[in-house]
């Protein structure tokens, strides 16, 4: 009987001390993010040296790869004067960007047909180095934004004529203040 309860209390022993020790490793992963260099694809037609990011994890997997890289288009980063009218918009989606975490890159699934993109910051003040826009066929738009400063307000970022189907945009950006909130959003 003795035989049998050692082993048992052994094994109830270690199981509880890895149970400590994960949930140590977690709450450190979680205070000190983890930073790697930004993948690009082939053909990604800014040829700076990529940057150290904290890259976001995807909330669902993107259903098309950038597998055509059209010329890059450089960002003027001008306010619009006014902001867009709600029922234009059919998709937005965001990341709040934290200054801890300085240079991070995001996704955002769009899986949506429209005209326009743009960029709102709602709070805070964000520093944007580029947006990589991959359409539903697999052409991916790069847009250089040259680490341009911008304070809240909507930002054309890009414009379809006829309309385009777009997949996911990603984005390398970090915040200037101790907090941003950027969004993305496509019109109609």
């Amino acid at each position: 009987m003795k035989r049998r309860i050692v082993p048992l209390l052994l094994a109830v022993l270690l199981f509880g001390l890895q149970a400590v020790g994960t949930t140590a490793s977690a709450d450190q992963r979680r205070l000190r993010p983890r930073r790697t260099v930004v993948v690009v694809h082939r053909g990604f037609p800014i040829l700076r040296a990529p940057r150290l990011v904290v890259v976001r994890p995807l909330l669902h997997p993107f259903l098309v790869a950038p597998r055509l890289f059209l010329p890059v288009v450089f960002w003027g980063g001008i306010v619009a004067t006014a902001a867009m009218a709600r029922p234009l918009v059919i998709w937005e989606d965001g990341e709040t960007l934290s200054a801890d975490e300085d240079w991070t890159e995001f996704s955002l699934n769009c899986a949506n047909t429209g005209s326009r993109l743009w960029l709102e910051i709602v709070s805070g003040r964000a520093r944007f180095d580029w947006a990589e826009v991959t359409f539903a066929n697999g052409e991916a738009q790069v847009v250089d934004m040259k680490e341009f400063v911008r304070d809240p307000g909507f930002y054309p970022l890009l414009d379809f004529a006829n309309g385009r189907a777009v997949d996911h945009v990603r984005v390398v950006a970090k915040s200037e203040t101790p907090e941003s909130r950027v969004v993305l959003k496509m019109e109609k």
